[in-house]
């Protein structure tokens, strides 16, 4: 089966662009979501759990159906395990040919290489600022705060809902200052 797969955007919120495009690709179905929003996509859902071996999903680009790099990644693994395919139309992107059979490996690695470089620019940074003697993480909390929720704590006057209310201190936050 070849389902076309449409969702709004800002350039398209009636997806009357993506309905034209698709078009020529003689879809069985067209499955369109009702938001442009990367929560809550019924539509797609369905699609990916009623997808069946050899079925094709068509989309004008990437962006209408993923909303990341990973989350195209994800998407690829789910089409690879059913034995479906995806085309994408402004990538000249079909899985189905033997020239794009090997695009979710390269993905895969793009993803993991970009995942690569964000944790080391941001080891990086962090290195540096603890050269320059700048705290990283999260800040800590005033002192004042943390005196006060033990001392609740030990009264045993107070749940710990109360002792958060009280001084903004989390159960997770007192716990590792009784360990010290």
């Amino acid at each position: 089966m070849r389902i076309g797969y449409m969702r709004p955007s800002q350039k398209d919120p009636n997806c009357d662009f993506q309905l034209k495009t698709l078009m020529p690709f003689d879809c069985t179905k067209l499955v369109k979501e009702d938001h442009s929003s990367a929560k809550k996509r019924t539509e797609l859902e369905k699609l990916l759990s009623h997808l069946q071996k050899s079925d094709k999903v068509i989309v004008t680009s990437f962006f209408s159906l993923a909303d990341s790099t990973r989350h195209l990644v994800e998407l690829l693994e789910v089409f690879e395990e059913k034995g479906a395919f995806l085309q994408s139309v402004k990538e000249s992107v079909d899985t189905s040919s033997s020239e794009s059979q090997s695009f979710f490996h390269i993905v895969k690695h793009l993803v993991d290489f970009q995942s690569d470089v964000i944790s080391e620019k941001t080891k990086k940074g962090m290195h540096e600022a603890k050269q320059k003697g700048i705290a990283t993480g999260r800040p800590r909390k005033p002192d004042e705060n943390v005196q006060r929720a033990i001392i609740m704590y030990e009264s045993k006057k107070y749940s710990l809902a109360e002792i958060k209310a009280a001084t903004g201190i989390s159960k997770s936050t007192l716990y590792r200052y009784l360990e010290n």
